[in-house]
């Protein structure tokens, strides 16, 4: 394991086990994430993202299997750690700041007493001791401390969301999974959030893998970003390459479908034309196939080998070749023919 890497992640495959059959959700990830570095993951809803946050944290449902791959965090497996050292690991050196901060919070106890448990448990402190730390947290997240003895319920969802966010940090984690922290939030107190990890991440030097559906926020937040889709990764690069020169079809599509003042005035608005595929029988060869303008006939008989182009990598037999194709021409044709009902 490289020393400026904390967490590697190596050939990771997850299986969900359903009454339909085996849910491949992750399939042969491989990535690092430096120290004081944010990789962002972005993809469609049930590409696989959160399964991947659930994996590194070994914190899957039951029905969840990780059946192959390595998992580095500071040089120790993981995936060999039996429960009580994932016990002494888990909000230590990783931690996560789940989507849900309402369901992440139990109801029936004050959001003080929840954080100070983690406190109390880990770091064998008194309740008083483990109040004081509580109290310079929620200062931290920009909570006042009369708060501490609310309970879920009487806080607004920004400030549940910075709770939850208070938890992750208690004991000085190296590696911060954060997942769609700010989905059910308004773009006002999503920004505050933003600006508030960002400042705690330069405080406290976090690694965080940022985990979100939103490109716009990916852009701000990551130095490098992870594109997932039906459990693969597609493509993986700097943030500056990915959003300006990205190399994947699938990676172009989703950056020419957010909406700017310029595509709303100039032309209707593009999208991707179809869905994800099932993942009890996902399609053979490149997983991204059915909805690709530029399937050919091996991208059904192999799957696509990782190709680096100018300093990303791509999942593509073509990845060469269309690297040049700006995501606006590579989409815009499409996107008219499935409009006018013509298969694409």
């Amino acid at each position: 394991m490289s020393s400026e890497n904390v967490l590697e992640v190596r050939n990771l495959s997850v299986r969900y086990i359903t009454r339909r059959g085996e849910v491949k959700a992750v399939n042969n990830v491989n990535f690092s994430l430096r120290r004081g570095e944010t990789l962002g993951l972005v993809g469609e809803s049930g590409c696989g993202k959160s399964t991947l946050g659930y994996s590194l944290m070994r914190l899957l449902p039951a029905n969840g299997r990780i059946v192959s791959g390595e998992i580095y965090l500071e040089g120790d497996n993981i995936l060999e750690m039996d429960e009580i050292m994932l016990r002494k690991i888990r909000w230590k050196k990783i931690s996560m700041i789940f989507q849900g901060a309402m369901n992440a919070l139990n109801p029936v106890f004050t959001v003080g007493d929840q954080i100070a448990e983690v406190l109390m448990l880990h770091e064998r402190m008194t309740k008083e001791e483990a109040y004081e730390v509580v109290r310079e947290l929620f200062i931290q997240v920009g909570l006042d401390p009369a708060r501490i003895k609310d309970y879920p319920h009487q806080l607004s969802g920004g400030m549940k969301q910075r709770v939850v966010i208070a938890m992750a940090l208690a004991l000085n984690p190296s590696v911060v999974i954060a997942d769609e922290p700010t989905t059910a939030l308004d773009v006002t107190i999503q920004a505050q959030i933003l600006d508030l990890m960002r400042k705690l991440q330069r405080r406290y030097g976090l690694s965080m893998i940022y985990i979100t559906h939103d490109l716009a926020v990916v852009a701000e937040i990551s130095h490098r970003v992870m594109v997932m889709y039906a459990g693969h990764i597609m493509e993986y690069g700097d943030v500056v390459s990915i959003f300006k020169h990205p190399v994947h079809p699938y990676t172009k599509g989703l950056i020419a479908s957010v909406p700017t003042i310029q595509k709303v005035k100039e032309k209707r608005l593009i999208s991707i034309p179809g869905s994800p595929p099932d993942l009890v029988n996902p399609p053979s060869g490149c997983p991204f196939r059915l909805r690709c303008p530029f399937a050919k006939d091996i991208c059904k008989e192999k799957e696509p080998p990782y190709t680096e182009v100018d300093g990303s990598l791509a999942k593509c037999h073509f990845a060469r070749e269309l690297a040049d194709i700006s995501p606006e021409e590579a989409w815009e044709a499409v996107f008219e023919k499935y409009e006018a009902g013509v298969k694409v």
